[in-house]
């Protein structure tokens, strides 16, 4: 058996903030806004396995008015709803992950982004897909006002 689903999540650019991309601290000038660390792959991925068993998502299972997920490290996110699903019989398939953003520069980070989500997911860097593009100036991304994301996951079921 398998199932697909999708997740795509959207984080204003302020000053002051550290920014977490899948998983993975990136140096820049600005961070993301959000409850938790605002790591926008790492919601948009979660959203994508939840999907795919009409879970819901994120949101419902961590809101941002619950004090316990204010700061909370994405990672710490992402590693349960992996044991929410395998609870269920699940495991991972693939994921692909694309980032929208004009900057900072994601190739030099792309293999450790991979690499930090196959080991928080459990599951083998070969199943994890990490892409960046920009939107050629284009939108809230292009303006540099915020970055987005978008993920696919696959799951599996014997």
């Amino acid at each position: 058996m398998i199932r697909i689903g999708q997740g795509y999540d959207v984080h204003r650019l302020v000053e002051g903030r550290d920014l977490w991309i899948c998983g993975i601290k990136l140096p820049h000038t600005h961070g993301l806004l959000g409850h938790s660390d605002a790591d926008v792959a790492i919601h948009a991925l979660c959203d994508a396995i939840l999907g795919a068993l009409a879970l819901r998502d994120i949101g419902y299972h961590f809101p941002d008015t619950d004090p316990a997920y204010k700061g909370a490290d994405s990672k710490k996110l992402l590693a349960e709803v992996c044991r929410m699903i395998r609870e269920k019989g699940w495991e991972i398939g693939n994921v692909d992950v694309t980032i929208m953003a004009e900057a900072p520069k994601f190739k030099p980070h792309i293999d450790s982004m991979r690499e930090c989500l196959a080991r928080t997911m459990g599951t083998d860097a070969d199943n994890v897909s990490v892409k960046a593009t920009t939107t050629e100036g284009l939108g809230f991304t292009g303006r540099r006002e915020g970055i987005a994301a978008m993920a696919v996951a696959l799951l599996t079921k014997d």
